[in-house]
């Protein structure tokens, strides 16, 4: 059945990068869209703005300061505010809601966006720790409610681009013998080992190519980010991690490609800008005009590709690993990440420690089920407790 225009989204985590990208596409497009919910953590200023610009029916901050302050600057508007995290629920599965954009950073997007999962709806996926952390759960949700799941990380969203259009999780079925994730390889692809015992938050959020969040900027530094993609793609595609494999490709013009076994390989171009992603997803399976300028590939030099230095990304080894022992594994990865991360972040934790705690944590977790929503969270409550114990024996050490 063709979709009835405007189609209303909601959007999780309007504040970051993708909610902003997004929110210009659907600026684009008034015809097609309308905002019904955004939602925010703390920033109430920011979120303010965009009520006023896009006037959703409602605005959820995930913390309860924070939304007495939206209340205060929204006096008048017709924009309910919400707070919490059952509100996010809420909104994620209101009736009302055509689609849902998952941008919510960490393992904080979990609920909603499973919660938009089991309402059937239309999901655009750029939380890629839910579905790291809730695999099986997660994907046994997304064939039971039916919805569509749409990825928007770059290198998802140019699989699923490349992939058949009736394409059903079944990689044999369809003649695919491997998939490429293409990785900048981040600021420190070159940098001594050094070097590398010394780097700031502030070198490690230089990312060459994109513009991003903290968080993110740290991940594709350590290439953790690409390892989360590693498991994302196992669960989105149902392809074996072994037949997942990661490509240094500094210049960011191939965002990824699909190897089949006639010997094609597939892949999809484009300046790196995530409008594109998002555009796609939106539309998709039609196509609308994003807002990107468009690839010149006379300008472009050289496509050059590399393998991994896993001694250099330990990240990316120990995503492989958690993938390959299955079970709570890949959330108490993330859970260690997150940790750390904010460590490093905050300066109470040297660069070259992140992948310290991680593997600390990996070893002392266990191999645990994640049949259940419980099981994956006390799993994600464990491993944070113990990473924050290593970090404080560890330090800047």
């Amino acid at each position: 059945m063709p979709a009835v225009f405007p189609q209303k989204i909601t959007i999780l985590g309007a504040t970051g990068s993708i909610g902003a990208s997004t929110l210009d596409v659907i600026s684009r497009h008034p015809e097609r869209y309308s905002v019904f919910a955004l939602t925010a953590c703390r920033a109430a200023d920011r979120l303010a703005e965009l009520c006023l610009r896009f006037s959703p029916r409602y605005a959820v901050m995930a913390d309860g300061d924070a939304a007495k302050e939206l209340r205060n600057l929204l006096q008048g508007c017709a924009t309910t505010v919400l707070e919490g995290g059952q509100a996010l629920c809420e909104v994620a599965r209101a009736p009302e809601a055509d689609m849902v954009m998952a941008a919510i950073v960490g393992a904080a997007g979990l609920r909603p966006t499973l919660a938009a999962v089991t309402a059937g709806k239309k999901v655009l996926l750029a939380n890629k720790e839910a579905l790291v952390m809730s695999g099986q759960l997660f994907m046994d949700a997304v064939e039971a409610s039916g919805c569509c799941l749409c990825p928007i990380d770059s290198e998802h969203n140019a699989v699923f681009q490349s992939l058949p259009r009736d394409f059903q999780r079944r990689p044999e079925a369809d003649g695919i013998r491997r998939i490429l994730l293409t990785a900048s390889g981040g600021p420190f692809r070159d940098t001594s080992f050094e070097k590398l015992e010394t780097v700031t938050p502030g070198e490690a959020c230089a990312h060459p190519i994109w513009s991003m969040g903290r968080k993110i900027s740290v991940d594709s530094a350590t290439m953790m980010n690409k390892g989360l993609e590693v498991i994302e793609a196992h669960w989105l595609f149902g392809v074996a991690p072994d037949r997942i494999e990661v490509a240094i490709h500094p210049q960011g013009i191939i965002h990824s490609m699909v190897d089949y076994v006639d010997g094609s390989v597939l892949a999809q171009l484009g300046n790196p800008d995530m409008r594109i992603p998002i555009a796609n997803a939106l539309a998709w399976p039609d196509r609308i005009e994003s807002g990107a300028g468009a690839l010149d590939l006379f300008n472009i030099a050289a496509l050059s590709f590399d393998r991994p230095d896993f001694k250099r990304f330990p990240c990316l080894s120990l995503a492989y690993q958690a993938l390959g022992a299955g079970g709570s594994m890949p959330a108490a990865l993330n859970a260690a990440n997150e940790e750390a991360v904010a460590a490093f972040l905050d300066g109470r934790l040297g660069f070259c420690r992140i992948a310290d705690v991680i593997a600390a944590t990996l070893e002392h977790n266990g191999w645990m089920g994640a049949e259940t929503l419980e099981a994956v969270l006390e799993t994600d409550a464990c491993a944070r407790s113990f990473a924050r114990e290593e970090i404080r024996k560890r330090g800047k050490a």
